[in-house]
């Protein structure tokens, strides 16, 4: 993925997920891969010995904190069962992973001129986990 511009910010936010987890050890196995289900906007690996695991990233970006959140509401539950089907058909596209742990967070990442960190928020049993 190229740096892109504020002019697409989704690829933007997408592209400052990505350079954070690259700096933590992870490897991206695809971004904004699509199926009939829908789209994942990151999955990520990496190895501890012999040991595998994903991280699927849905990024949500907002240039404010509006209505829902920088992006918490866009997650819903109907959101989080069309992440998890589209989670699965990933897995049968890449069976070689069927026994790595697969995670799923949604990253919230406040647009410039908004300097916040970026917010992670791990998602258990299709429930978003806040704290």
């Amino acid at each position: 993925m190229s740096s892109p511009s504020l002019n697409d910010p989704g690829r933007w936010a997408e592209h400052k997920v990505l350079l954070l987890l690259r700096a933590r050890g992870w490897t991206c196995l695809a971004d904004r891969w699509r199926c009939r289900f829908g789209e994942l906007d990151l999955v990520m690996a990496k190895q501890n010995g012999g040991e595998g695991r994903l991280l699927v990233v849905e990024v949500k970006s907002r240039r404010r904190c509006g209505l829902d959140g920088w992006g918490v509401a866009a997650c819903n539950t109907g959101k989080l069962q069309r992440l998890a089907r589209a989670m699965a058909c990933w897995r049968m596209a890449n069976p070689w992973t069927a026994t790595w742990s697969m995670e799923l967070v949604v990253a919230l990442v406040a647009l410039p001129p908004n300097h916040k960190a970026v917010r992670w928020i791990p998602v258990i049993d299709g429930v978003n986990r806040f704290g």
